[in-house]
């Protein structure tokens, strides 16, 4: 995998400093620049520090004026906030972070973790459903969960009230009581030591123990609504398929399902009565052509065929690197009116980034940089799935 816009035939080594860990950090957390951006930045300038070196310059070009990097105090202090809660870094290309999200274009360069690391490195897979689940749907959800585990599978949600909840509680009472080789990760809306809701205390204090959280938002960071789908971006990005239980029309649920298919992922549901509106999502997508869930077994005979993915190649031993050729450089004249250009093409209905580039006639080389400006600018907002919308 190569980050959007990455012109190196090789996947990103991580940073193997102190220094550079911190460099990745500041650069991720400076103002405007999230996965996407951050990837881009690192391509075009061989690493963090020369993304941080020229960020000031990439913002004036982009017409913002002042523009500072994230100091480094703030990263110090994340650094101690992570520390205290006992937690650690998992960064992009390192042995323990999620294999399955090395695929993705904006894949989180770095991820905060409390708990078993070893379990990444598990073949994973996502369920996912209502918070106000209806007696039969947790009971399927803990019948699918427990079966997924005791077959080894790493059982992913989001530790919301519901379906989440009472996946990760069978996958947490299926290796406590036979052993079971799989194991569950939470990935939380804000920080990883933060549990919403407060309902799952107790869950998430199991799941530090004999799981994983997982967050890409500083500790400490109380969930806003703007972070859910991109966490569940996450949820599905780790695994190879996403099963959804219960689920209304319009959810949360059907958002990770999008991001699955977004991402090529398997998804699955489970039916359920066509007049209970916690079942209209499952046979919508079931309509659309998702695969039909009964038991864990379905969801095995699905993924079986998928080639594993292989952890082994999370930390190459020996990577040469390419060096991209420098960015385009246009007059200032020039740069407006391709930004202008895009502005034009993009309205508040997400549409896809390669649809964009596809529209304006373009290459990816010659509109990356535009996209990065105008995203600092904030002009530009990105959306799970490689999607794009104009800031209102």
């Amino acid at each position: 995998m190569t980050g959007p816009g990455q012109t190196s035939k090789h996947p990103p080594l991580p940073p193997t400093t102190e220094a550079d860990r911190l460099d990745w950090l500041r650069l991720l957390r400076s103002r405007r620049v999230g996965p996407t951006t951050f990837w881009r930045l690192l391509s075009e300038h061989g690493s963090a520090a020369g993304g941080l070196a020229a960020l000031p310059e990439v913002a004036a070009r982009a017409g913002v004026e002042g523009y500072r990097v994230c100091p480094e105090g703030v990263v110090h202090a994340e650094m101690e906030a992570g520390a205290r809660a006992g937690a650690r870094l998992l960064f992009h290309g390192g042995p323990d972070y999620p294999p399955g999200l090395r695929e993705l274009e904006d894949a989180p360069p770095m991820l905060w973790m409390i708990g078993q690391g070893a379990l990444m490195r598990r073949p994973a897979v996502a369920l996912v459903g209502a918070r106000n689940a209806s007696s039969l749907g947790a009971r399927t959800a803990r019948l699918l969960a427990r079966g997924l585990a005791e077959a080894g599978w790493l059982v992913v949600s989001g530790l919301a009230r519901g379906i989440d909840a009472e996946a990760h509680r069978a996958a947490l009472e299926a290796g406590a009581e036979v052993g079971a080789a799989g194991g569950t990760a939470a990935v939380m809306a804000g920080g990883v030591d933060v549990v919403y809701p407060k309902e799952n205390a107790l869950l998430a204090a199991k799941l530090r123990d004999q799981g994983a959280l997982l967050s890409e938002q500083p500790p400490g960071v109380q969930p806003q609504a703007r972070h859910f789908p991109t966490r569940n971006r996450i949820v599905s990005g780790m695994a190879q398929g996403v099963v959804v239980v219960e689920a209304a029309v319009k959810s949360g649920s059907l958002i990770t399902a999008r991001c699955a298919l977004d991402q090529g992922r398997e998804v699955m549901a489970v039916p359920g009565h066509p007049l209970d509106g916690r079942a209209g999502g499952c046979n919508l997508l079931l309509r659309d052509g998702a695969r039909l869930v009964r038991h864990a077994e379905d969801v095995i005979e699905a993924l079986a065929p998928l080639h594993p993915i292989d952890a082994s190649h999370a930390a190459p031993d020996a990577i040469v690197e390419v060096p991209p050729p420098p960015p385009e450089r246009r007059s200032r004249s020039e740069t407006l009116a391709l930004h202008q250009r895009i502005l034009d093409r993009l309205g508040p209905v997400p549409v896809a980034e390669d649809q964009v580039i596809r529209d304006l006639g373009s290459t990816v080389a010659q509109i990356a940089p535009a996209l990065t400006d105008l995203e600092l600018e904030g002009q530009l907002e990105r959306r799970p799935g490689g999607l794009l919308s104009r800031r209102s």
